[in-house]
Parts: structure tokens; sequence; C-alpha cells
């Protein structure tokens, strides 16, 4: 097995970022890539312009690239924010007015998953206020995906860096997938296993893959520590890659590091030029 055996997709939100939002596609099908996924990318507009939507859509197209997985709006993302769904008042609404937005964005291009990103605790609102309303976002969201025959995926991050997100366990982010698809009986709400974030928290990966390989809808990667590219941290990504392959998982992985003090496209020579396309 090994890293040719993977199907790779290139996180355009992270990587190739010293170049404009539109010339991201084509520099990640320069490098190889036939596959780029999304944060949102627009902070400040849940809803752009038919302009903007339509030429991303075009570069994306023109690139020959298939777009994989799309956030939906996350607020300050980067930035301090991890997710607007659970936060009350304004954020919550912009996730609502997003809703559509993202889903109908992302059938336009082909894109199966839409990423979910939860939030963090806000002092004085109590937590279980936040959990009700982010479980009535999140079924708005499943049903949304579900009409353009997406997942919902919902994301552990981890704890060190994101000290305020609730979900900083693959187990607290699974018991919030369980209780969307109990919530809509829609089945589409899927576990999104990064395994940057997992190793931050501590976790043990092979019993988290193990355990939840069958419930996950899309990996993403970054070595550990550093969030950099394979090779540079201590991670045994190529191990683990496999042993989630090994537990059934056949979908994408998405590469969400940082390319360091280099240009993105020189951070991809742990990969062989022939495994990058997708297959």
């Amino acid at each position: 097995m090994g890293y040719s055996d993977q199907r790779f997709t290139v996180n355009l939100s992270i990587l190739f970022t010293e170049l404009p939002l539109l010339e991201r596609p084509a520099a990640a099908a320069a490098a190889g890539f036939r596959a780029v996924e999304l944060w949102w990318p627009w902070v400040d507009a849940p809803v752009p312009e038919r302009s903007e939507l339509d030429a991303l859509k075009q570069a994306i197209e023109d690139a020959g690239v298939r777009l994989t997985g799309l956030n939906f709006y996350a607020g300050q993302l980067p930035g301090p924010d991890r997710g607007a769904l659970s936060v009350p008042g304004e954020e919550s609404e912009k996730f609502r007015a997003n809703v559509d937005v993202a889903a109908d964005f992302a059938h336009s291009l082909g894109c199966t998953a839409l990423n979910a990103l939860y939030g963090n605790r806000v002092d004085g609102v109590d937590p279980a206020v936040q959990d009700e309303l982010a479980l009535e976002n999140l079924v708005l969201a499943a049903r949304a995906a579900d009409r353009v025959g997406a997942v919902v995926l919902v994301e552990a991050l981890n704890a060190p860096e994101s000290p305020k997100c609730p979900l900083v366990s693959a187990e607290k982010a699974v018991e919030v997938v369980d209780k969307v698809n109990a919530a809509t009986g829609l089945g589409n709400a899927r576990f999104l296993m990064d395994l940057y974030h997992l190793s931050m928290n501590g976790e043990d990966l092979p019993r988290v893959i193990a355990a939840y390989a069958d419930r996950t809808g899309h990996v993403q990667i970054a070595d550990n520590p550093g969030r950099g590219a394979p090779g540079t941290g201590s991670l045994p990504l190529e191990d683990l890659l496999d042993q989630v392959r090994e537990a059934g998982y056949e979908g994408w992985v998405g590469l969400e590091y940082k390319p360091g003090d280099r240009p993105s496209h020189e951070s991809f020579d742990w990969l062989p030029a022939g495994a990058r396309a997708a297959r």
C-alpha cells in the first residue's frame, strides 16, 4: 500500500495561499493534483455576490480540478473563530443564511462533502443552549446536504490550538454525528477524521481509526509537531493512512498542512508526481 494507494485532495485555504484565490486551482493542477477542497472563502460574506461565486466556479472548472470538499460559513477562519453554528445571534444567522448557498455551490461543481465547524464556547452562555442551537443548525445543514446528494461533516479540532471549542476528541465529534443522524433520519452526517488534530489531543490514532472509520466521511492530514507536510514531524502518516484504508475508508484524503517557508508547490516532495492525480 502506501501513499500511492490514496486519493489526495489539496486544501486551497492553507496551501497556495501565497496566490490569489482564483489562481490557486490552476496552481494545484500544475503541481499534478486533480482534486481540491476549500474552507468557506469569503469570511465576511456568508452570501457573496453571484459574480464571486461564478468566478470561483469558473476558476475550478478551467483548472480541470474537482472540488471534493467545502466548508460552510465558519466565521473568521483563518482567525479566532472555529465555526458559527453554535454561536447565538448574528453568527448563527449568518450560518443559516449560508447553508443553501454553500450546498448549491458545492452541487454546481459535483462536490459531495460539506464541513460544518461547530464553533467556540461563548462566555456567559449556557453550553446546553449552544448545543441545542448547534443541533438545530446541523439538522438544517444535513437536510440541505441531502438535497444535493452530499454528506455533512463534523470535525474534531484540538484543544491546544482551539481551547474554547468543545469538540476536541473523536468521541465528542462522533456523538454529535449520531445526534444529527438520529434527529434527521437521513444518515448523512459523518465524522471528519483529521489525524493532525487528533494527534495534538494525544489520542490513540490506531484505536480511533478502528473505532470510527465506518462513520468517517473525510480524512485530513498534516504532520505533528508543526502542522507541516508529511515527513516534517513524527507522525507515521503513511502507515496511519494504510490503517484507515484497511478499515474500509476509500474516500479522499485532504492535504491540510502548512507549506512552511517555501512556496506551496515545493512542499509536495514527499509525494511522487505519479501519485498526485486523483484516481
